[in-house]
C-alpha cells in the first residue's frame, strides 16, 4: 500500500486574524486540503507583540480543532519589529571566509548587538564588480523568533520553520502568477496594523520595508467619518450591501497616495544604489487590506504600473466543496502568507 503524502501546514498569526493553510503535493501537483481563518478581538496583538497570550493560544487550538487539522507540525513567519532584510554590496570573499566576512560586514547594517540576532544571508551576485559581491542579509532578533516558536508550542504545535512574511508572499506570487524575470515587481501586503512592501526582480529581493499603517487605520477612519460601529466600518470597506451610502473615496485616495509616495522613495533609493532599476512594472496586492473597496483601482490610477491582486490559489487544485459555496476571491488574498509558507515547506518534502 503506497504511503500517503505528508501535508504541509502553515500558520499565519496576524494582529486581526489567525490563518491556517494545509496543502499536499501529489505527483507534482499542489492540492489545498484545508484552510481556516479565526478573527482575534481588537488589541490581542499590538505592534507584533502578543498582549493576551492565553487568548491567542486558545484561538489557535480552536482553529485546528474546528477545521479538523491533525498535522500539528507547522511552519510560520514573522514580520515587522526586530526583522531586517537588506541588500548590501561588499568586498568579495569565498567559501568559509565568506560567512565570517559577511557576519563582520553585517555589524554595519544591523542596529542590534550581533549576539542578539539570528543572521542568514544569500550571495545574490558574486561578481557585481571586479572587487565586490552583492549579498542579501536577513536578520531577526533571537528573542522575537524564540517567543514566536514558544507561542506555537504553548498552542500544542511543533514549529519546524519560521520564515519571513515577505519571502512567503514572494513564493506564493511566483508559484501562481506568470512573471517576466526582467520586470521589477512591488509586492504590497496590507495587514491590519502593518503594510509590507517587498520589491523584487528575477526572484531576487531588491528592497523590503514595513510601514506602520494598515486596515485598522481604515476602520478607525471610517468610524470617525461616518460615526458608525467597527462592524459597520468593516462591512463598508468590503463593499457590504448596507454600505452604499458611505463614500470612501477620500480615505482610499489618501492611503494610496501614501503608498505611491513610499514606492517612489523606494525606487529613488534603488536607482541610487542599483544602476539598472528604472521603474516598477507591476504591483501586486495581498493581505486582507487588498480587498478594501476601490483600493486596487485607485492605486492603479496613481501608478505607472499595472496593479493586481494576488490569487494564491490560481495554480493550486482546490475541490469546490472545500470553500462551502463561498467565492474564494472574497478572502483568498489574506491567505497569501499562509499559502506561500506551506508551498515553501511543501517544495522541500
Amino acid at each position: 500500500m503506497p504511503l500517503r503524502p505528508k501535508s504541509s501546514v502553515a500558520l499565519d498569526i496576524g494582529s486581526h486574524a489567525i490563518k491556517v493553510v494545509e496543502i499536499v503535493n501529489k505527483a507534482g501537483e499542489v492540492h489545498l486540503l484545508n484552510y481556516g481563518v479565526e478573527t482575534l478581538p481588537p488589541d490581542s496583538i499590538v505592534d507584533s507583540e502578543v498582549m493576551d497570550r492565553q487568548l491567542v493560544t486558545e484561538t489557535i487550538q480552536n482553529l485546528f480543532e474546528k477545521r479538523g487539522i491533525k498535522n500539528r507540525r507547522v511552519v510560520s513567519a514573522v514580520a515587522g519589529r526586530g526583522v531586517i532584510v537588506k541588500r548590501i554590496r561588499m568586498e568579495k570573499a569565498e567559501g568559509e571566509e565568506a560567512a565570517e566576512a559577511i557576519r563582520i560586514e553585517a555589524e554595519n547594517h544591523v542596529p542590534y548587538d550581533m549576539e542578539e540576532v539570528s543572521l542568514d544571508f544569500q550571495i545574490l551576485n558574486p561578481d557585481v564588480s571586479p572587487r565586490d559581491m552583492e549579498v542579501l542579509l536577513v536578520a531577526a532578533k533571537r528573542e522575537r523568533i524564540s517567543d514566536h516558536a514558544q507561542l506555537l508550542r504553548e498552542a500544542g504545535l511543533t514549529p519546524i520553520a519560521i520564515d519571513l512574511h515577505a519571502f512567503a508572499i514572494q513564493n506564493a506570487l511566483e508559484w501562481n502568477h506568470d512573471i517576466n524575470p526582467e520586470e521589477v515587481l512591488a509586492l504590497i501586503n496590507i495587514g491590519a496594523e502593518m503594510t509590507n512592501i517587498h520589491i523584487i526582480r528575477d526572484n531576487n529581493p531588491l528592497y523590503t520595508q514595513d510601514a506602520s499603517t494598515g486596515g485598522h487605520d481604515f476602520i478607525r477612519g471610517v468610524q470617525k467619518a461616518f460615526q458608525c460601529t467597527r462592524e459597520e466600518a468593516m462591512d463598508a470597506l468590503r463593499g457590504g450591501k448596507d454600505s452604499s451610502g458611505m463614500k470612501l473615496d477620500t480615505l482610499v485616495e489618501e492611503f494610496c497616495a501614501e503608498l505611491s509616495n513610499t514606492l517612489e522613495k523606494s525606487l529613488l533609493y534603488l536607482q541610487t544604489s542599483t544602476e539598472d532599476v528604472e521603474r516598477i512594472h507591476r504591483v501586486f496586492l495581498s493581505g486582507g487590506g487588498a480587498l478594501i473597496r476601490g483600493l486596487s483601482e485607485t492605486l492603479n490610477r496613481m501608478q505607472d504600473a499595472s496593479v493586481e491582486i494576488v490569487d494564491p490559489f490560481k495554480r493550486i487544485r482546490c475541490a469546490s466543496e472545500i470553500f462551502a459555496g463561498s467565492d474564494p476571491k472574497g478572502f483568498a488574498p489574506q491567505l497569501t502568507v499562509g499559502v506561500g509558507l506551506a508551498l515553501r515547506r511543501g517544495q522541500g518534502q
